[in-house]
């Protein structure tokens, strides 16, 4: 009965907090919209004016190409995920794995071999986190209807590095910089977009990027790989992510979270044999010691926006993925 009620309390304290976030949220989405109302009635007797002083136009919108570079700054993003990354094992869940990631799904049609280049450890779970905030950004634009997302951006290294839950400092820029360069040097090879085997290809999840620094001027400019960019641009491929996720420290636990918030969705939870989260990580440890760790992990229990619970049945054993605010709301009602 203790459980219960500890339990219980747990989750909701913890509502009222997301409740609060999604009221300041609110608020400012609402002062956005209405700015953007007001600009738009602007923009719209501004083209009248214009209208009648010249002979009628096509009323275009005018779009960047998608090499063009943009600067994106100032504005508040919810990060975002790719759902095709966030289903098979791209990156390393430890920060220094040198040995490839090598995948095959069930059915053998999907493919995935990450290798880390010779110089740098693999791509990670960590270094990700820029992604998601990359990512947000280009729904941004693409939610606008005004601009073509561009391939190239340019960020603020403090807006980065705040938006990523970590302090402006030497270390964080060194890490930063690290990341970056572990993003590009990666080499991904995929069946992902290319089922049918048509071609053969290799690449980065970034083309480039670099770092300037000036007394005025901090900022990184990167320049996605078209693989990764087209991954971004599709209709439908991205899916919110709690900020708190960035405060995650623990590469296990970030897996757990994209694993749940890819799979639960608006469902009640969702349930994964030990095995197929094994297979899922990518993860380079032996299967005893994964399952140790991942029990572990459950009796933390304190991921964002997911209850877990280890189940064991006969001879099987799974994880299961509740979602904490329905579980409230049912007992709530009860």
């Amino acid at each position: 009965m203790r459980k219960y009620l500890a339990r219980f309390f747990g989750l909701l304290a913890k509502s009222f907090e997301e409740k609060e976030r999604e009221i300041i949220t609110q608020s400012v989405d609402e002062t956005q919209y209405h700015t953007g109302i007001t600009q738009e009635i602007e923009n719209q007797n501004i083209s009248i004016n214009t209208e009648k002083s010249e002979k009628k136009k096509p009323n275009k919108t005018k779009r960047l190409k998608k090499n063009d570079t943009k600067e994106l700054t100032g504005s508040i993003f919810d990060p975002r995920d790719i759902m095709e990354v966030m289903e098979v094992p791209f990156l390393a869940l430890s920060k220094n794995r040198i040995r490839p990631i090598i995948y095959q799904s069930r059915d053998g049609k999907t493919k995935v071999k990450v290798s880390a280049h010779r110089q740098h450890y693999m791509a990670s779970i960590y270094d990700w986190d820029i992604i998601l905030l990359i990512s947000a950004k280009m729904q941004d634009i693409i939610n606008s209807k005004s601009d073509i997302p561009p391939r190239t951006i340019i960020i603020p290294r403090h807006e980065i590095l705040k938006s990523l839950h970590r302090h402006n400092g030497k270390k964080e820029e060194k890490d930063l910089k690290s990341s970056l360069s572990r993003l590009k040097s990666t080499l991904i090879e995929t069946t992902i977009r290319n089922e049918s085997g048509e071609y053969d290809a290799g690449f980065g999840f970034l083309d480039s990027w670099s770092y300037t620094d000036r007394k005025d001027v901090k900022e990184i400019k990167i320049t996605l790989s078209q693989w990764l960019y087209d991954g971004i641009c599709r209709k439908g491929s991205l899916l919110k992510v709690n900020h708190e996720y960035f405060n995650i420290t623990s590469g296990l636990k970030k897996f757990l979270y994209r694993t749940a918030r890819k799979h639960v969705g608006n469902n009640d939870f969702w349930e994964f044999a030990v095995e197929r989260l094994y297979e899922k990580s990518g993860s380079e440890q032996e299967f005893k010691k994964f399952k140790y760790k991942l029990k572990k992990v459950i009796i933390d229990n304190d991921i964002p926006e997911y209850f877990l619970e280890w189940i064991e049945e006969e001879n099987k054993t799974s994880v299961r993925f509740t979602n904490k605010r329905k579980e409230l709301t049912k007992m709530l009602t009860k």
